[in-house]
């Protein structure tokens, strides 16, 4: 047998046994495991359904469109795209779709809980192909709105970012809204993290208030590793005020022929399953609890005296001491529970030496995990940290 299956069996058998608290991580269903290592893999299906540049996928053109439609239904947006081959693919593509190199953008700095792909600065090509302007949160690890709203009124970005990577608190979207419409600005919303908890109606969607959302289909999702681009009316309304065209064909010509070739069709299924998952009664259920599962856990590490930034959502940032984010992340990491070191807000660290740790309650949320297990987790994290 070749090795890579021993080393797969052994990496089955670790998941299974650790504790996974890293926010981002989640087990995806059978059904969607089925699809994803189906015979889809062997289709090439360059182009959109109806309109492919390779004979033979009658088939993936229904797959696609159910993908599509079930997604359109979930979000309540009027045009989804699919194919993107994950998040910062997606916000690449919306990038490209709306703005020339040079343009104006605006988003939240990864060190406050931002995405690499709102613009920081430098390494990315969010921050190296665009004028990039970062804003960023108030000392309890919160959004300055009033800030922003000066920030951008100053600088008057084409495009601003709302949504981030490690936010532990509710976004509000009708206040970005309004700080994007006074300077006439589209407004995405990268709603990654959050796109189950949306769907699970624990948390208000963005769609009446954005023109653009973008998220990866994982994390809490619960789906394959890929992402979609959502339309809504507004941004329709918007593109068309401002003259750039329809913007269902931009964005889909950003994708392909734009950034990729051929979709991966077998994570398109899969998310076309995962979306049906989760519009079921009981996906609102695990949404719920992975909110409040969320909450017992900070709240025991608070009682440990621990400082914590959230959390309104699945995630929570804790601060470990100057500099201690990774050793502590290392130390859980030798009793069977998987964090990632993380910055916090003001953070007195550095990326490297970070001094926080980010833990979120998805993953064993979906194991079965209740308020009882993380009270306990909760515990044990708090023993590491403050010995």
């Amino acid at each position: 047998m070749d090795k890579i299956f021993d080393l797969i069996s052994q990496e089955d058998k670790y998941q299974q046994e650790a504790i996974r608290l890293i926010p981002s991580e989640n087990f995806i269903s059978e059904e969607v495991k089925k699809v994803l290592g189906s015979n889809l893999s062997n289709k090439y299906a360059e182009g959109y359904p109806g309109r492919r540049y390779y004979q033979g996928n009658k088939y993936i053109d229904e797959i696609e469109n159910l993908a599509i439609e079930r997604g359109k239904k979930l979000f309540r947006v009027e045009h989804m795209n699919v194919q993107a081959y994950s998040g910062s693919p997606a916000n690449l593509a919306v990038l490209l779709a709306l703005l020339k190199p040079g343009d104006k953008i605006c988003g939240m700095r990864l060190a406050d809980g931002g995405h690499l792909t709102h613009g920081h600065p430098g390494i990315t090509f969010s921050g190296k192909y665009f004028e990039s302007i970062q804003y960023g949160v108030n000392q309890e690890g919160v959004i300055d709105y009033e800030a922003v709203a000066e920030m951008v009124n100053k600088e008057k970005p084409k495009l601003i970012f709302c949504g981030g990577s490690a936010y532990p608190w509710k976004i509000n979207w009708q206040r970005f809204s309004e700080i994007a419409s006074s300077v006439n600005a589209y407004l995405i919303a990268d709603i990654a993290h959050i796109a189950g908890l949306i769907a699970g109606g624990v948390h208000e969607s963005p769609v009446n208030y954005v023109d653009i959302i973008t998220s990866t289909t994982h994390k809490t999702l619960r789906g394959p590793r890929g992402a979609f681009i959502g339309v809504t009316k507004r941004g329709i309304k918007t593109a068309e005020m401002k003259g750039d065209g329809e913007l269902n064909k931009k964005i889909d010509k950003a994708v392909f022929p734009g950034l990729q070739g051929g979709p991966h069709m077998n994570a398109i299924a899969a998310m076309a399953v995962a979306f049906g998952e989760a519009s079921r009664p009981e996906f609102k259920k695990y949404a719920q609890a992975v909110v409040e599962n969320a909450q017992v856990l900070a709240e025991t590490l608070k009682a440990a005296g621990i400082r914590v930034f959230g959390t309104e959502n699945h995630l929570m940032l804790v601060d470990c001491g100057v500099g201690r984010g990774k050793e502590m992340a290392v130390k859980l990491e030798n009793e069977g529970i998987i964090v990632n070191a993380n910055m916090i807000p003001r953070d007195q660290g550095s990326p490297m030496k970070p001094s926080g740790i980010r833990v979120g309650s998805p993953a064993m949320t979906t194991k079965g995990w209740g308020k009882k297990e993380f009270e306990e987790v909760g515990k044990r994290i708090a023993k590491v940290i403050n010995s």
